[in-house]
């Protein structure tokens, strides 16, 4: 596999917070030495003076699309996508065609994920087919692999049904991620209730339809004292609540999106169905809450939600198309524009809240840059600015309002188990 030498780089240490002028030696696919001033000859050397070096990136909350839905998406396209944005492992939500229900689905996606450039991890469906009805077999996916569980795209709506998954997730030591959604309250809304919804003559999505979920979910845990993660958190209610819940002990963490930290329904003027997501873009005070529960730490992750369509499924009316939008290969700059740039977050909280945290959340010994562990790496240029151009995704889908923006900060190269696959911001 080779050896390479990363030189003169800040190298960040989540786990002791602190980052430091040091070079780092991989070899055979793990972190040999960090240290200042390594001589030892490589076979690639990687200038990194004025660059961040960082753990890869893992996203908890991504759409592959794979099995079923490939004219979206594939494993390989979405983890060359992941890849470029700086994420070397991303997690893989159930609903696909068919869902990841059972130990079958989860070994053919393990298995298709052995050519990709990200490492794969299936979260299992909370339900077969994902219908509320009957429970998934739980123990068998997560004998074949299953990071965690969800039901992301819909609540369980029975709490009866939730309640009994979270008492076999706390015995098998996996966390619940819970996309929080009651739609008799959503009652056929496409957009949040407020100025955009109101400008476009649209349904209206109110705040209490996320945050009733999230008050039941944590009430489950708490009786459960099961691990709860909340997935795509908007509303200042739902952050407060999560506080509240925190604050008593309960094993409840939550995640947000670069979207709903960088826009809210204010940036909407038009019928552009990628601005259409779900959640939807929020009000300004629930965007400006998202940023608080970031910097306090109630939020301690960020996710992508990475949600592929194709232009065609998106060319039709705003309440007719597809909830969703890509977000892999944006999320470090929008972090960057829109956390750190404004003084929401410094450099490395940003970078806890996509490496270490959502490690330790999933129980992995990624997320951090240590010597033997195994060489997942990302190199940073933290003042780059660029234009984000769409067509040159790496993903299947465009669908990202982020088009035409002006961000700052860009991933530069992408190590994965110790072997470069990217390189000044391009796939190898």
């Amino acid at each position: 596999m080779g050896t390479i030498l990363i030189k003169n780089g800040l190298v960040f240490d989540t786990e002791e917070k602190t980052t430091s002028v040091k070079d780092v030696l991989v070899e055979n696919g793990f972190i040999k030495a960090i240290a200042e001033n390594i001589t030892e000859k490589a076979d690639k050397v990687i200038n990194a003076d004025g660059l961040w070096v960082t753990p890869g990136f893992i996203d908890l909350h991504t759409h592959l699309r794979e099995p079923g839905l490939t004219h979206k998406e594939t494993i390989i396209t979405g983890a060359a996508s992941a890849a470029k944005g700086g994420f070397t492992t991303i997690c893989a939500m159930p609903n696909t065609k068919p869902v990841i229900h059972n130990a079958d689905v989860v070994n053919y996606i393990t298995e298709k994920a052995k050519d990709a450039v990200s490492n794969v991890l299936p979260i299992g469906a909370i339900t077969i087919d994902q219908t509320g009805s009957e429970l998934a077999d739980i123990k068998g996916m997560k004998d074949a692999g299953i990071c965690a569980l969800s039901e992301d795209g819909k609540s369980v709506l029975s709490a009866k049904k939730l309640k009994d998954a979270m008492i076999i997730a706390k015995e098998l030591d996996i966390p619940v991620f819970s996309h929080c959604e009651d739609m008799s309250l959503v009652d056929g809304g496409c957009i949040n209730e407020g100025v955009a919804s109101k400008l476009l003559g649209l349904k209206g999505i109110s705040d209490d339809s996320e945050s009733t979920i999230v008050a039941r979910d944590i009430v489950l845990a708490e009786s459960t004292d099961s691990v709860l993660h909340i997935c795509h958190i908007s509303t200042e209610q739902s952050i407060q609540l999560v506080k509240e819940a925190q604050a008593r002990g309960v094993k409840v963490t939550a995640e947000a999106c670069p979207h709903h930290f960088s826009l809210c329904d204010e940036f909407i003027t038009t019928a552009d169905t990628n601005t259409k997501m779900n959640p939807p873009l929020r009000s300004r005070e629930n965007m400006e809450a998202v940023k608080k529960g970031l910097k306090e730490g109630t939020i301690s992750v960020i996710a992508t939600d990475h949600a592929p369509h194709t232009a065609e499924e998106k060319a039709t009316d705003y309440a007719k198309a597809p909830f969703g939008i890509v977000g892999f290969e944006t999320a470090l700059s929008l972090g960057i524009t829109s956390l750190v740039k404004s003084g929401v977050l410094t450099p490395i909280e940003l970078i806890e809240k996509m490496t270490i945290n959502p490690a330790r959340i999933i129980r992995s010994a990624k997320g951090n840059l240590k010597s033997g562990l195994a060489a997942d790496i990302v190199i940073i240029d933290p003042d780059e600015v660029y234009t984000v151009k769409c067509d040159e995704f790496a993903s299947l889908s465009k669908n990202s309002p982020f088009d035409g923006f002006e961000l700052t900060g860009r991933v530069k190269h992408t190590i994965l188990n110790g072997k470069l696959v990217v390189e000044n911001s391009k796939l190898l």
